[in-house]
C-alpha cells in the first residue's frame, strides 16, 4: 500500500522504517524542516526499558498538593485550567491505584522491552553509534521516597528483571563522581539500561529508511485528514494529498486531527523541559544515566555534553520557558555533579508530548478506516519507538504481531 506517516519524530521515523521493511510505499510528512525537531529534539536520552513506568505511582495522589507547593516541583499546574483538563487530572489520579499502576506498567514494559530488543538488532546490523552509554541509576533523597518506590521494586522482582536495590554507600561506590554532600538515602540500579542521543538515532534511522525508498517531505502542516473512496485524504494548505492509509505519529497535535472522525480521546499535551551543557571536567561526569526521583529529573551524557531533562507542566498556554522549571533542572545538576559542566552556559528547550491518563500509548487501528495510531508515549517515546513502529507496521500489513497488543489499542478506552 501507499502509506503516509504524519510526524517525523523518533516514533514516526521508526514507524516509516518498519512499514518500508514490510514492503509498503511510504511517505513521511512533517511540518518542521528536519526529523526530530520537536519532542524528540529535547528527549532525555534515556533508553531504560526496565525503568519505563507511569508518571503517577501509588501514594502520589495523596501527596500531590505538597508536591505542587515545592519550589523544585516536578509537576506544575497552571491556575487557569479548563474543565476538560481538570477532568483529565481526576482520571490521571485514579491511575495511582496499586492494581492500575501494575497493569499500566506491565503494558508499558511490554512495548519497551520489545523495542529494546529491536534497537539492539538494528544497532548490531547497521553498526549504529548514537553516543550510547550503559547503566541507569535512580537515586532517592529520603527514606520516604524509597518507601514509595516499593511497588516499582516489587514489579521488577516479580517480572524477573535484573536490578539492584542499593544503599547510600553502594550508590556512591557505583557513581564516585556524585557530590559527597548531596542528600542521599539509596538507589536502584538497572545495569542493562542505556542512554544516548535520540535526535542522532532518529537521523540514522531516517537514512536507513531512505535507502528503502521512504520519502520525507518537510514543511507540510497537515490541517485535516478525511476518509475518501481510495483511502485517506490529507489537507495541506490548498492541496489534498491521498494515500491508501495514514499513520498518526503526531504527538501533541493528534487530538485535533482525530476530532473530525468523532474520536475524542482522553489525551493531554504535557510540556517537558531540558537543558544541555558542555562538559568541562570529565572526571566529574556521571558514569551512568541518573534519575533523581525527588525532582523527576534525569541526567545523561551525550558525547561531550550532558542532557538534564524533566518536569511536567499541564495547562501551559504559551511557549515561554518557565523559569522555575529551568531552575529545577540546574539545581538537580548542581546537587549531584556540580563540577561536571559549564551549567551557566547551558542551552534550554521545552516541548510537548501527548499523554493518556494511564501513560500507556495508543497503537493500531481506529474506528476510521485506514487511519492508524502510534501516539501517547509521553516522555518514554524513544524507549518505545522501535517496538511501537514494528507493531504498527504489522497491524497495517494485517500480520500477526510479535507481542500481545491487548491493552495497547483503542479498545481499552471503551472499558476505562
Amino acid at each position: 500500500m501507499q502509506v503516509a506517516v504524519i510526524g517525523a519524530g523518533v516514533v514516526g521515523v521508526s514507524t516509516a522504517y518498519f512499514l518500508a521493511e514490510a514492503g509498503h510505499e511510504v511517505v513521511v510528512l512533517e511540518r518542521r524542516n528536519n526529523v526530530a525537531e520537536e519532542a524528540s529534539f529535547g528527549d532525555a536520552g534515556i533508553l531504560a526499558t526496565d525503568g519505563v513506568s507511569p508518571w503517577i505511582a501509588p501514594g502520589m495522589a495523596k501527596s500531590l498538593l505538597s508536591l505542587l507547593l515545592r519550589q523544585d516541583a516536578p509537576l506544575h499546574l497552571h491556575r487557569s485550567l479548563n474543565p476538560s483538563l481538570w477532568h483529565w487530572i481526576r482520571r490521571w489520579m485514579r491511575e495511582s491505584d496499586t492494581e492500575r499502576y501494575r497493569t499500566n506498567r506491565a503494558r508499558m514494559h511490554r512495548v519497551a522491552a520489545y523495542s529494546d530488543e529491536i534497537i539492539r538488532q538494528l544497532r548490531d546490523r547497521h553498526q549504529l553509534d548514537y553516543e550510547q552509554t550503559a547503566g541507569y541509576l535512580q537515586v532517592y533523597r529520603t527514606e520516604r521516597e524509597l518507601q514509595l518506590a516499593k511497588p516499582a521494586f516489587d514489579f521488577l522482582q516479580e517480572a524477573g528483571i535484573r536490578h539492584d536495590v542499593l544503599t547510600m554507600e553502594d550508590v556512591r561506590l557505583l557513581e564516585p563522581a556524585l557530590n559527597s554532600s548531596a542528600r542521599l538515602a539509596g538507589g536502584l540500579y538497572l545495569p542493562q539500561a542505556e542512554s544516548g542521543n535520540c535526535p542522532l538515532f532518529t537521523r540514522q534511522i531516517r537514512q536507513l529508511a531512505q535507502t528503502m525508498g521512504v520519502e520525507f517531505h518537510f514543511g507540510c502542516n497537515i490541517e485535516a485528514i478525511h476518509s475518501s473512496y481510495r483511502g485517506v485524504l490529507m489537507q495541506v494548505g490548498e492541496l489534498n494529498l491521498s494515500a491508501d492509509a495514514v499513520v498518526l505519529a503526531t504527538g501533541a497535535d493528534s487530538a485535533a486531527l482525530l476530532a473530525p472522525f468523532g474520536m475524542k480521546l482522553p489525551v493531554q499535551s504535557v510540556r517537558h523541559y531540558a537543558a544541555t551543557a558542555a562538559i568541562r571536567n570529565y572526571e566529574s561526569v556521571p558514569l551512568n544515566a541518573l534519575m533523581d526521583e525527588s525532582c523527576k529529573t534525569s541526567i545523561a551524557r551525550l558525547g561531550n555534553r550532558i542532557r538534564i531533562a524533566g518536569t511536567a507542566e499541564l495547562g501551559a498556554r504559551t511557549p515561554a520557558l518557565r523559569q522555575n522549571a529551568l531552575n529545577t533542572l540546574l539545581k538537580t545538576a548542581y546537587d549531584w555533579f556540580p563540577d561536571a559542566c559549564h551549567y551557566n552556559a547551558a542551552t534550554f528547550w521545552s516541548g510537548n508530548s501527548l499523554m493518556l491518563p494511564d501513560n500507556v500509548p495508543l497503537i493500531g487501528e481506529t474506528p476510521a478506516k485506514n487511519v492508524f495510531l502510534n501516539i501517547g508515549h509521553g516522555s518514554a517515546g524513544w524507549a518505545m519507538a522501535a517496538g511501537a513502529g514494528r507493531l504498527v507496521a504489522d497491524i497495517v500489513s494485517c500480520r500477526a504481531t510479535d507481542i500481545d497488543i491487548d491493552g495497547l489499542t483503542m479498545s481499552r478506552l471503551q472499558t476505562a
